[in-house]
């Protein structure tokens, strides 16, 4: 059961009724993140989102974790490339108060400057942290080498240069630019009351009244043939391919999941059997789609022994080669899409899941996705659709990242 409300202030409201359930889990939905960002804001959505817990008019830091605590409550937060989300899971009795602290979050928060300081230590303790990681570095810099300066191809974090020299007056003024009810959703998924949901809903977040200018992104281009290898004193040497994919929405996402599967999906795909069960090459290999408004890409991953790095290189071209050029059996179309449904209906029995669904679908697309609209697309794909987006997809001149020692030896590969 769905319900859908707007409120006169232009804020969506989202939620689908699961009786049988004594949780809810709700979640307020922005739409702003490091694509929504200028280069001198990089990193600005995602301090912003660290900082809405450190107080409000209504709250100290300490009464936020305490009340939640209290009833057992989970709150926390997420900022990606096109949204961030602040998300909460309570006790069908308990869902006023998460209504009550989300709004507080997201409309009341002092941003101290005092906490400002604190935080912004934690901040650049998790940009060193990201650096230190080398799978995680690797796909931040393919994501620069697939977009360059466009806005797709910024670290969430931010520079750490420019985290060290925003102020209180940078996180207000971006508050003030992106935080607005006509660009947010709240959505929630469990057992709970419409009226009830209605009125708490109105009662906190009724009379946020900040306008904001509809969120409009350029139109972006994912580059091919870019090089970017960082030279870093690993045990292992971390490699990324990556590919101009499909767009959030469009008719390509399924195909194009299909083909994930088959590929470096699944413990059953061509590349984890080639690369890591014959031949003992690599413990992590998988491929995985980015799609996002407007523009998607399409990334292979794989964690080797430096030694081994052109070979996998090579190993990894000769499948994908081997992929477009001699297609795809029935038996490996027939459990891919298997597999396909079988993740998102498994995927339906977590409130969480349902909510993350329904607010990212209706704050980037308008509506939410319904559950029989997704399987209809997953079940209208057909053999001619996947290979067609491998050729779209996959006899494209990739962006490579590498990261770890001896990555001259890759400069012409």
């Amino acid at each position: 059961m769905h319900d859908e409300w707007l409120l006169p202030n232009g804020l969506r409201v989202v939620g689908e009724r699961l009786p049988y359930l004594r949780s809810v889990s709700i979640g307020a939905w922005m739409h702003v993140g490091s694509m929504m960002e200028l280069p001198e804001e990089n990193g600005l959505s995602h301090f912003l989102e660290h900082m809405v817990f450190k107080g409000t008019v209504k709250r100290t830091a300490r009464q936020i974790a305490e009340e939640m605590d209290a009833v057992g409550g989970q709150l926390n937060a997420f900022t990606g490339k096109d949204c961030t989300c602040f998300y909460a899971k309570v006790i069908d009795e308990d869902l006023e108060l998460a209504v009550d602290i989300l709004s507080d979050l997201v409309i009341n928060a002092t941003i101290d400057e005092t906490e400002l300081g604190k935080e912004r230590g934690v901040i650049l303790e998790e940009i060193a942290m990201d650096e230190d990681s080398p799978e995680d570095l690797v796909h931040d810099l393919l994501s620069a080498a697939q977009f360059g300066e466009q806005s797709p191809g910024q670290p969430i974090l931010g520079p750490a240069s420019q985290v060290e020299a925003y102020t209180r007056q940078n996180l207000i003024d971006f508050r003030q630019k992106h935080y607005g009810p006509k660009e947010t959703v709240v959505a929630l998924a469990g057992n709970y009351d419409p009226e009830k949901v209605l009125a708490f809903v109105t009662q906190y977040f009724g009379t946020w009244s900040n306008e904001v200018s509809p969120v409009v992104l350029p139109d972006m281009q994912v580059y091919t043939g870019k090089r970017s290898l960082r030279e870093k004193d690993t045990e292992q040497m971390h490699l990324c391919l990556g590919y101009p994919g499909m767009a959030y929405g469009s008719e390509g996402v399924y195909p194009q999941a299909v083909m994930n599967n088959v590929l470096g999906g699944a413990m059953s795909s061509r590349l984890f059997q080639r690369i890591r069960e014959d031949l003992g090459l690599a413990y992590s290999v998988y491929s995985y789609p980015n799609t996002y408004k407007g523009v998607g890409t399409f990334g292979i991953y794989a964690g080797v022994n430096p030694k081994n790095g052109e070979k996998v290189l090579d190993e990894i071209r000769r499948e994908l080669d081997r992929f477009v050029r001699e297609g795809i059996t029935e038996k490996e179309f027939r459990d891919s899409k298997q597999q396909l449904r079988s993740g998102y209906l498994m995927g339906l029995e977590s409130p969480g899941g349902r909510m993350q669904g329904m607010g990212r679908s209706t704050l980037l697309r308008g509506k939410p996705t319904s559950h029989e609209e997704t399987i209809a697309r997953i079940e209208d794909v057909t053999i001619e659709k996947v290979m067609d987006a491998a050729r779209r997809v996959l006899t494209q001149e990739p962006c490579i990242a590498v990261v770890g020692k001896g990555t001259e030896k890759l400069q012409k590969i």
